[in-house]
């Protein structure tokens, strides 16, 4: 049996990069979660920072799946997933989904005859659409700055420990043919991470969470992330792309920066759910 070769050695230069660019998005990620109108209303530099996301993960897509029809296909996704935004920011979640199901074929059949696979005009909607909308809600709920923090903990946590402990010890790759980089002892190191990064969090007052369930949904939240990861990293080899877009240094697109993310927001919404119905108190 062939070996499989070690990752690549750790890459210095690009960390810097990576910090420099987490400096600036960091501070301003966290103050637009962090402000509100009142009890369970966010305020709008959080809608702001939606969508503005929403509009910039839309062309990125559009470019990425549909380069020869790039603003139409963008233009498609983009109307659907704001829309359903809108409705989620209402507090009509049902209508919001309704919306992205809706949204999604619309999008495909706009994509017709202007791209070689209409139906990753659809993919889009909900590949983006999903995430936006968990944001919404999750963010609405009580505690929701909390469990948005508790969000952007957990997958920052995975994927700087994934890539820290992988370029650092090596070792075998997790799946060489989508993301021939990425270890199995960076995949354990992210896990490992997250949920320390979730327990870290109940140990403030004002986050009422039992520890054992953060430490769970840190693990789940984590394999999310890395899997949200590892979705991109097959989306990029299936259309024939190095990176999502080159918004922000280091990390190529915001594609790049936030595919983890979009699927951690996913799970952690439905851990959201289920303690709103009386576990993990």
């Amino acid at each position: 049996m062939t070996s499989l070769s070690p990752a690549r050695a750790f890459d210095w230069s690009n960390l810097g990069v990576r910090v420099a660019s987490a400096a600036v998005l960091l501070p301003a990620a966290l103050a637009a979660v962090w402000f509100e109108m009142g009890p369970g209303q966010p305020a709008w530099p959080f809608l702001l920072m939606v969508v503005a996301a929403v509009s910039m993960l839309c062309v990125e897509w559009g470019g990425m799946t549909a380069p020869s029809a790039k603003a139409r296909v963008s233009t498609a996704v983009c109307a659907a997933v704001l829309t359903a935004v809108f409705f989620a920011q209402r507090d009509n979640m049902f209508i919001a989904w309704g919306v992205l199901a809706v949204g999604g074929a619309l999008a495909a059949v706009i994509a017709r005859g202007v791209s070689e696979r209409p139906g990753n005009a659809a993919l889009g909607v909900i590949y983006i659409g999903a995430a936006a909308v968990c944001f919404i809600w999750l963010r609405s709920m009580p505690q929701g700055q909390w469990w948005i923090f508790m969000t952007f903990a957990i997958a920052w946590a995975a994927d700087i420990a994934a890539y820290l402990v992988g370029n650092l010890v090596g070792g075998p790759k997790l799946w060489p043919r989508f993301s021939p980089n990425k270890t199995w002892s960076g995949f354990l190191g992210g896990l490992v991470a997250a949920a320390l990064a979730a327990v870290c969090l109940t140990a403030l007052p004002v986050f009422s969470l039992n520890p054992w369930a953060a430490a769970l949904a840190g693990l789940c939240g984590g394999l999310a992330g890395m899997a949200g990861d590892l979705w991109e990293s097959m989306l990029k080899r299936r259309f024939g792309v190095k990176d999502s877009g080159d918004l922000i240094p280091g990390h190529g697109g915001l594609l790049d920066r936030v595919d983890g993310l979009m699927f951690v927001v996913v799970i952690l919404s439905v851990f959201r759910l289920v303690n709103h119905l009386g576990w993990g108190h």
